[in-house]
């Protein structure tokens, strides 16, 4: 994956996309780690109405003087004004988003705004295109048109830019794209200490397709499970075991299960190759610290008791590079 990914997370789902994220409401800031962006929320800063009246009184009155001075060295005065109110209003409403929770808008909904303030197409057209509704427990309907999981959204009139955005709503999903994002960070600390072992650039590129790979997986398991949620409901109707209505539901449901067992191995094997990367260089920087110690040890023992080299030059790590470089290998495998 060559696109940086940005992912942010409130307290109601965790968004990742391929381009950046837009903030409903609320305060967040960036934090890079190379081609990762995380969009982290900043609480609320609790300020009441009357505080942020007094705020923007203290800066008004300067802004005022300061009007009145360019107005008396021949500054158009409906300048000067509208530059002081510009910046009052700037203010204000910077305080009034700090003091609101923050909250990532969803990106599909972002793009369906985008659609309708350019040329419209057709309801046929999109139709037939494939593309999906806006997604959240929100949407009324409860579910996708079946155009998988990757979506041309946000493609703005004159752009032609494309989008790949995931939404994560439910706890299962979220916390296992949490914790692979957690052992992620494990990761980038130990490049520093790898050296040339691995292409930070490479690696780098690896470790955020497979995030990227498993927002979609997780997307697409968390529609799984809200599918499996609806055939279970009507597990036990009241109707005849011979109705083809059940027996059309017992064939979906069959799919729905196999689809939910293929979704939960690929976001298996995608954070199992992710925590096999950093355990391996967690596990080398370790021994190579060990190594230094009994080398350590070594030579102060040599010097105080005058004894020779007893335990050679130490643990030798070099058959460890290629484990570190084949655990790599797995995580940039799709």
């Amino acid at each position: 994956m060559d696109a940086e990914l940005f992912v942010g997370a409130d307290a109601e789902k965790v968004v990742v996309s391929t381009r950046p994220l837009r903030v409903r409401s609320g305060l967040v800031r960036r934090e890079r780690s190379g081609s990762l962006v995380e969009f982290v929320c900043r609480p609320p800063d609790g300020r009441g109405l009357d505080e942020r009246i007094t705020v923007v009184s203290r800066i008004a009155l300067p802004l005022i003087f300061v009007s009145a001075v360019l107005c008396a060295l021949g500054v158009s005065w409906l300048l000067a004004v509208g530059g002081c109110a510009g910046v009052i209003a700037a203010v204000w409403r910077r305080q009034a988003r700090a003091a609101q929770p923050a909250a990532f808008a969803v990106p599909r909904e972002e793009a369906v705004t985008w659609k309708e303030a350019g040329s419209r197409k057709s309801a046929e057209s999109r139709k037939s295109a494939g593309s999906w509704k806006s997604a959240g427990p929100r949407e009324e309907a409860g579910t996708r048109k079946e155009a998988g999981p990757w979506e041309e959204a946000g493609t703005r009139e004159g752009v032609g830019a494309r989008e790949e955005a995931w939404v994560l709503w439910t706890v299962p999903e979220r916390g296992a794209f949490y914790d692979a994002l957690d052992t992620a960070r494990r990761i980038r600390k130990t490049w520093p200490a790898l050296g040339g072992m691995i292409d930070p650039v490479l690696a780098d590129r690896a470790l955020t397709g497979a995030l990227a790979e498993l927002a979609e997986v997780l997307e697409r398991r968390q529609e799984l499970r809200r599918l499996r949620a609806d055939l279970a409901g009507v597990q036990g109707a009241d109707i005849p075991a011979d109705s083809p209505a059940r027996r059309a539901a017992d064939i979906q449901r069959d799919r729905a299960e196999q689809a939910w067992r293929e979704a939960g191995d690929d976001a298996n094997r995608i954070l199992r190759a992710v925590d096999a990367a950093a355990r391996a260089g967690e596990s080398f920087i370790r021994e190579r610290q060990v190594a230094a110690v009994a080398r350590h040890a070594e030579r102060t023992l040599a010097r105080v008791t005058g004894a020779g080299n007893v335990a050679g030059n130490g643990p030798e790590l070099a058959d460890r590079t290629e484990a570190v470089i084949a655990a790599y290998r797995e995580l940039d495998m799709k």
